[in-house]
């Protein structure tokens, strides 16, 4: 039987959401926890990556037993893991459905206080030295939805078939202090949110022009584009299927 899991986490203590050797995972505290339950090997396929120090207020992942599991199974799995990592609700699916391959689009928020706030220090990216032009971040980032290849927001050295990516919806909002990045896709690079939000700061901090941010999408050179913002602000939001 295979069951999907809808789990959040706080990246903070987590070297990013795959197993790696020698460091901490997300992937690794379910598995463990899984197979401290069932008493064997249970092994969990994600629906995508996030990097060290990213957070996720809605991931999903699969796993497969032989037997159907109780309606409490989610309460028995928080009390073995950490309580940086919650599961929300464990739910039986189609054999063949897959968390990864059967995701349609995946969404972002990248947030960002105005300011100093000692509470929100490991969840946002604090600017307190200037304010951005939102307007002009916006009229930036509206291009986006032009252009499929993203090479110039990906990590240097990465493993990828394509740079190709169907981004559907990217877009800033401020609410008092709080200014959000909000972002759609079928699916992501390597840093590449990360990548872009600094890009649109220089736009929006008037470094770089909305022309310029459209030849740097072009260039497909990580070498033009701007600093690839700190993860703690970064949020995987919403998987669809």
């Amino acid at each position: 039987m295979r069951y999907f899991i809808a789990l959040s986490y706080n990246g903070k203590n987590y070297h990013g959401w795959q197993i790696q050797p020698d460091v901490i995972s997300v992937q690794e505290k379910l598995n463990v926890a899984l197979s401290t339950i069932f008493q064997k090997e249970i092994l969990v396929v994600g629906a995508g990556r996030t990097d060290t120090g990213v957070h996720a207020s809605e991931m999903y992942a699969h796993f497969d037993v032989e037997k159907e599991l109780s309606e409490n199974f989610a309460f028995k799995l928080n009390a073995i893991l950490p309580s940086d990592i919650v599961v929300q609700k464990v739910f039986l699916v189609a054999d063949d459905k897959h968390a990864r391959f059967d995701a349609v689009s995946r969404s972002y928020e990248y947030k960002i206080w105005l300011g100093r706030n000692p509470f929100l220090l490991d969840f946002s990216w604090q600017i307190h030295s200037q304010e951005p032009d939102i307007t002009l971040m916006n009229t930036a980032a509206k291009l986006l939805l032009a252009y499929t290849n993203f090479q110039t927001f990906s990590k240097v050295k990465t493993d990828v078939y394509t740079y190709n990516c169907n981004v559907t919806a990217a877009y800033w909002k401020q609410e008092g202090n709080a200014l959000t990045f909000y972002i759609t896709a079928n699916r992501f690079l390597r840093n590449m949110v990360r990548a872009i939000v600094g890009t649109l700061l220089d736009v929006g901090f008037g470094k770089i022009t909305v022309q310029d941010f459209k030849e740097i999408i072009e260039s497909k050179s990580r070498g033009n584009a701007g600093l690839s913002v700190p993860a703690k602000g970064l949020f995987l939001t919403h998987i669809k299927y």
